[in-house]
């Protein structure tokens, strides 16, 4: 290991202790701050959902200042462009298309990019209806962790609670499309109106999503 000069070490230990502060490690609202905005739910959705096909539809669509959410599980979305981990190979469910598309006018790449699949619109209800589009900012809850996504997929009119391998990766669970996800509970808040350009910018996904959480926290 490279040896740091005697006046840097102070240097050193002191970014060191900067970094492993609570401020430095968390810039957003934290997964239980958000939570307790959550706590009851204004349906807006015409019915409810099923988490899987063999599931109860028991999940509704909730409505709260600038933003929809739900609680539901966490399925694995592989779609888009294949990888080595995502691919006909190692998805039986694989297509090789998202419904938004990045910068480049290409499918996503699931095994990159934290994106959420959103219900299609059907008659229980219409996203497009609600300040939801492709691009736009998503904080996914799990475990007490908050990762910020974008909307970047759409999925069955009957299922809830999809999310990229990426997301899955990056809440610590399971990304395996075969047998990965988990039953939750997970909580996606949507952001209304809101929307990253380029969709495949998760950094600005990031710092843009933690700024509306913080938006959410004041308004609700």
């Amino acid at each position: 290991m490279r040896k740091l000069a005697p006046g840097l070490l102070a240097v050193s230990a002191l970014v060191a202790s900067v970094l492993a502060s609570p401020a430095a490690q968390a810039a957003g609202p934290s997964a239980s701050q958000l939570l307790a905005k959550l706590s009851s739910c204004s349906q807006i959705s015409s019915g409810k959902y099923r988490s899987d096909d063999e599931t109860a539809a028991n999940i509704p669509v909730c409505g709260k200042n600038g933003a929809v959410w739900y609680k539901a599980d966490m399925d694995i979305d592989c779609d888009g462009q294949p990888t080595a981990k995502c691919s006909k190979s190692t998805d039986p469910w694989f297509q090789p298309d998202t419904a938004f598309h990045d910068s480049k006018g290409k499918p996503l790449v699931a095994d990159k990019l934290p994106y959420v699949v959103v219900p299609s619109a059907s008659g229980t209800w219409d996203y497009r209806k609600f300040g939801i589009q492709g691009g736009g900012v998503v904080a996914v809850i799990y475990n007490n962790k908050v990762e910020y996504a974008v909307v970047g997929d759409t999925g069955p009119t009957n299922i809830i609670g999809e999310a990229s391998y990426a997301t899955a990766v990056n809440l610590g669970i399971n990304p395996n499309p075969k047998n990965g996800g988990t039953d939750g509970p997970v909580h996606y808040i949507y952001f209304k109106n809101s929307k990253v350009s380029p969709i495949e910018d998760h950094g600005k996904a990031t710092s843009t999503g933690e700024a509306l959480a913080q938006k959410f926290l004041n308004e609700n």
